[in-house]
């Protein structure tokens, strides 16, 4: 039978404090993104242009990140890095563990994105007396980000969801928090149940708010 009685009062006293879990969640997420996107570029232009040890490293790089579990990489950089005495604190696992993922993820979106620009605006570029560095900032990558817009959006939204496996590593993010307080409380349900919602909004608003973004940028 059915027996179990539902309190939500402890519950919605925590709100405010998985509230400032979500803010985290949201902030390590976005920092990853922002690490991603810079190191994404690099490793996307690296194996368009170079060979040799750079090309490798770039390569092994996004192979490691797109072909093993995201878990993998977080307790990598959480207990693996340990093993030579280099110990992070959780939300410095947590950034590294997404960042290192992220810039996987979007070098192949980046370098899809360069490759659907013609190559005649690059030669067009050069034949004008541009540099390489002033072709890509200034003609090429504003062109990609237009074309990988929408994966970018993804990939945040996805960063926001597998920030949850920080609880692992004993970060306090939502999940973390949640964790926490169902512990304490026993009210497993009630906790993950609020959680989820708190989750939901979030990406909600993301999505939202890359739609504005959209309109303003892309308006032409």
């Amino acid at each position: 039978m059915f027996d179990y009685n539902f309190h939500w009062r402890p519950v919605f006293k925590s709100v405010p404090d998985l509230l400032d879990a979500g803010l985290l969640t949201l902030q390590v997420a976005i920092l990853s993104m922002l690490i991603g996107i810079v190191i994404g570029l690099g490793l996307a232009v690296i194996r368009m242009n170079m060979r040799g040890p750079l090309y490798w490293f770039a390569t092994s790089w996004v192979e490691l990140a797109r072909n093993t579990p995201a878990l993998f990489q977080l307790f990598f950089f959480g207990f693996g890095l340990g093993a030579f005495g280099l110990h992070l604190t959780p939300y410095t696992i947590v950034l590294a563990g997404l960042s290192f993922n992220c810039a996987g993820y979007l070098a192949e979106n980046f370098r899809g994105g360069f490759q659907a620009v013609p190559d005649t605006q690059r030669r067009a570029g050069l034949s004008l007396g541009m540099t390489s560095w002033q072709v890509y900032t200034r003609i090429l990558i504003p062109q990609v980000f237009r074309i990988v817009y929408h994966p970018l959006t993804n990939q945040l939204v996805w960063a926001v969801l597998m920030s949850s496996l920080g609880m692992l590593v004993g970060f306090r993010e939502l999940s973390g928090e949640t964790q926490f307080f169902a512990s304490r409380t026993y009210r497993i349900f009630e906790y993950f149940a609020v959680t989820a919602v708190i989750y939901y909004v979030l990406v909600k608003l993301i999505l939202l708010a890359s739609r504005l973004l959209a309109v303003r940028l892309f308006r032409y």
